[in-house]
């Protein structure tokens, strides 16, 4: 699990480096009351982001799930699997623009999301 926060770092991390590569350091570094319209990597990044932290706390609650009630198997594994590679595939899909492989892998992810699910309630 814990490299799932370090993805959740990278994510960050694209997102404030496109920002910043946007409107500069300056801009970046302020209180950011007037930030600029996004362009479209910027658009990108930052909606790569909310795409990501919207699952995100569904994993964490998973996993940690499966951890505490001693249920970790197969498909705990599995979807743990899925749903992490999958993210990490999602994110240069999305910053580029490749669809509808972006959808495809998005789906992939839920589908790991699901395993945790089952393998935790049943």
């Amino acid at each position: 699990m814990i490299w799932s926060a370090a993805l959740g770092f990278l994510y960050l991390s694209v997102e404030a480096g496109l920002y910043r590569r946007q409107a500069g350091i300056k801009q970046a570094n302020g209180v950011r009351d007037n930030d600029p319209e996004p362009n479209v990597l910027t658009g990108r990044g930052r909606r790569a982001l909310h795409n990501f932290l919207e699952s995100y706390g569904l994993f964490v609650a998973l996993a940690v799930a499966s951890v505490m009630s001693g249920r970790s198997n197969a498909f705990t594994e599995w979807g743990c699997h899925l749903y992490f590679w999958a993210r990490f595939a999602y994110l240069p899909l999305y910053i580029f623009g490749v669809s509808p492989a972006r959808s495809v892998v998005w789906t992939v992810s839920l589908i790991g999301l699901i395993l945790l699910f089952i393998g935790v309630a049943f």
